[in-house]
């Protein structure tokens, strides 16, 4: 008698639907079998959030969750669910059937990439699946040392951020002038560079350089999802001929206009076509911080030498290691501080970062009334005072992130 043959492992899912009871959406279940076939399951929330733990769910390639107006109740679960795929790197597709625009808003925020309503129009779910099966990875970025640029970026451009984490900080001001400071580079090293102003209540970059508010940014943050060079383009607003700048909407919109896959998508986009991205970002913490978090290869985070500073920066530092994510990335600035010669200020510093586990890698001089009067002029310190301590500062400190970009290049 022959050996019995092991039978091969069937093959895994590659999709999954996801609902209370998938016998409710039954024309889900059949364009799910005209697009994957038989490499589709079905789970109940419970199940799902178990199944999206397990190493078997690396093989998913996206998940559609089901809901309807029954559901809206208690969206617990789902949004859950959501926001567990979207940890694991999995696209997720929200199938609505008579949802409320509070209960879409509220999951397409825990992260999910496409939203079909149901029943489903003809050919949509093929369209949103094709659209997740398209879109750019994310990429992996150096995290040992922050201000290295990744050594595969040989067409995408470095991210940098600036985040205030007390008001009146000078994240803005850092942001705007490094973003010039690295666009006035020699012509030999001259840099395509873009500044992004994430602030979306209150952002102050278009004040800062006397620029427009265009009512082109709205739409595309509007319709991220359609984002591409042509429409970026016409959002942006050209600054003496060497700075593209996205500035803050007209109108006041709320910080979760946008969700973590939007920036995401924002993010690669402006990679994709300049050398430099820097990002001013709000004070307040949005899901998708997360998201410029992991982009970004620097991330300036600026204090001041007081209480308030000292504070949140505990906050930040538990609340980003209790969610176990990245705060080592973090490059602590701080600005106004003390003058070389003023020993007692320096010991206070040393104190500070001691006191609070964290390295204080950059220190910034106090411009003075010079700032503020170039901030108000919607003029950069570069043309304004060129002299100002500030200014000598970050523009040592664009020509130092310049230099090792163009090392990681040599080296790739």
């Amino acid at each position: 008698m022959d050996e019995q043959q092991p039978q091969a492992d069937p093959d895994p899912f590659l999709a999954c639907t996801i609902s209370r009871d998938i016998r409710r959406f039954d024309l889900l279940i059949e364009d799910m079998e005209s697009v994957m076939g038989t490499r589709w399951g079905d789970l109940g929330f419970a199940e799902a959030l178990s199944f999206l733990d397990q190493p078997e769910a690396g093989d998913l390639q996206f998940v559609a969750i089901a809901v309807g107006r029954e559901d809206e109740a208690d969206l617990s679960l789902a949004s859950a669910v959501a926001a567990r795929a979207r940890t694991r790197g999995i696209g997720v597709i929200l199938i609505a059937a008579e949802l409320s625009p509070a209960a879409l808003h509220r999951l397409l925020r825990k992260g999910a990439a496409e939203f079909v309503p149901y029943p489903l129009p003809e050919g949509e779910l093929q369209d949103a699946v094709a659209r997740l099966r398209t879109a750019a990875p994310q990429m992996p970025h150096d995290t040992a040392n922050p201000h290295s640029l990744h050594p595969g970026s040989t067409c995408e451009g470095a991210v940098i951020v600036a985040q205030g984490l007390a008001g009146g900080v000078g994240a803005t001001t850092l942001a705007t002038n490094l973003a010039w400071e690295l666009a006035l580079l020699s012509p030999e090293d001259a840099s395509r560079v873009c500044l992004v102003d994430l602030g979306l209540q209150f952002g102050s970059v278009s004040t800062y350089l006397d620029l427009p508010r265009r009512e082109a940014v709205l739409d595309v943050l509007m319709d991220m999802a359609q984002i591409d060079k042509d429409s970026l383009g016409a959002a942006l607003t050209n600054y003496e001929d060497r700075l593209q700048v996205l500035t803050a909407p007209a109108d006041l919109v709320p910080l979760d206009l946008v969700a973590p896959n939007d920036v995401q998508r924002l993010i690669d986009m402006a990679r994709q076509h300049f050398d430099y991205v820097v990002i001013d970002m709000p004070q307040t913490l949005m899901q998708w911080s997360e998201t410029v978090l992991h982009a970004a290869h620097v991330h300036f985070a600026l204090i001041e030498l007081d209480m308030r500073s000292a504070q949140n920066v505990l906050r930040l530092k538990q609340a980003l290691q209790a969610e176990d994510l990245p705060f080592h990335k973090l490059r602590f600035a701080l600005n106004r501080a003390p003058r070389f010669t003023d020993l007692n200020g320096r010991s206070r510093v040393r104190r500070m970062a001691e006191s609070l586990g964290i390295n204080i890698d950059l220190l910034l001089p106090d411009g003075g009334k010079q700032v503020a009067q170039g901030c108000d002029n919607g003029t950069p310190l570069a043309r304004s005072a060129a002299r100002n301590p500030l200014r000598r500062e970050i523009m040592k400190l664009a020509r130092s992130l310049h230099a090792i970009g163009q090392d990681a290049e040599k080296a790739a």
